[in-house]
């Protein structure tokens, strides 16, 4: 099958797209040493479905001996999500799990009352050095889970159901994608969708949840007439599907969900429905009540603003 883009977009043009309602531009942000692409959350969209916090993380390259740490750190009322496209990293946490994430597994973790991890590079990769490509994303509880205890899942890439046609390789993450559900499901519907399209691929998204959103994590896209470079998050309109036309060989990442139970607070690590309780987690790490995760001794200590 033979593929032709859109005649005759444009790039960067001002005129309404039909299609994307909103496109959110990255920020530079460093995490301890490493810098990261954040685009949620923003000052002009805190959320999109359940997601509140998005980062891009590389493509990095490290020498030997060098690697990612980020050291011992809480959450209250989100769960975490980390996706790799290419690297390794090490996950562990205060209620005992211990798991390398490898590119394409989900890895989410439900901080529910409160939880804390680190995540690094594991030390055979630290020492013949890598590269390193993914995103970092939570996704705030509804309020009946924001109390729960802390849990942990892990489905690995072989578990995730794949859709392999017209120069496309979806991979659901979670939710369901042209009728193609994933294994794992979350407290809130939810959907997470990994795409790599070849030169001229399309990828339909469906008009089902209200708020939807493209990241484009590689390659060049066009939507409606309008060609997006990597790195942009593109807010689609509510009740309108869309088409992503991939320009080039293209990674985009489809994400979003039902709009969330209620607004939401967000302080450093913390995300709650309550300020209150945010200023709870706060006192609470500060003072050393959050349970240790075993074997490490670093912690992130309570930021001064």
């Amino acid at each position: 099958m033979s593929f032709q883009p859109a005649p005759e977009p444009t790039v960067g043009s001002d005129a309404p797209n039909p299609s994307v309602d909103l496109v959110l531009v990255p920020r530079v942000r460093d995490i301890g040493g490493f810098s990261v692409c954040r685009v949620l959350p923003s000052a002009r969209r805190k959320m999109v479905g359940p997601f509140i916090f998005l980062d891009q993380m590389g493509p990095a390259i490290f020498d030997p001996g060098v690697g990612l740490d980020v050291r011992p750190h809480p959450h209250i009322g989100l769960a975490t999500v980390t996706y790799l496209f290419e690297g390794e990293m090490l996950h562990r946490d205060s209620a005992g799990n211990v798991q390398t994430i490898l590119p394409g597994a989900v890895n989410w973790m439900s901080a529910g009352r409160g939880i804390a991890h680190s995540e690094r590079t594991p030390a055979e990769v630290r020492a013949r050095g890598g590269r390193v490509f993914g995103l970092q994303m939570w996704v705030a509880l509804p309020r009946t889970h924001e109390e729960s205890a802390p849990a942990f899942t892990h489905h690995d890439a072989a578990a995730l159901p794949q859709v392999e046609d017209d120069g496309r390789l979806i991979r659901i993450v979670t939710g369901s994608y042209e009728g193609v559900t994933a294994p794992f499901s979350s407290d809130w519907e939810t959907v997470l969708v990994e795409a790599r399209l070849a030169a001229g691929a399309r990828f339909p998204v469906s008009a089902r949840h209200d708020e939807r959103a493209v990241f484009v994590a590689e390659g060049r896209v066009e939507i409606a007439g309008q060609v997006f470079e990597a790195g942009p998050l593109l807010v689609l309109k509510p009740g309108e599907p869309a088409t992503v036309t991939a320009l080039e060989a293209s990674r985009i990442v489809l994400l979003g969900g039902e709009p969330m139970d209620g607004p939401r607070h967000i302080w450093w690590n913390f995300v709650s429905s309550s300020k209150e309780r945010i200023e709870q987690a706060k006192a609470d790490w500060q003072g050393g009540r959050f349970p240790q995760v075993p074997g490490e001794t670093e912690f992130v200590p309570l930021p001064e603003k």
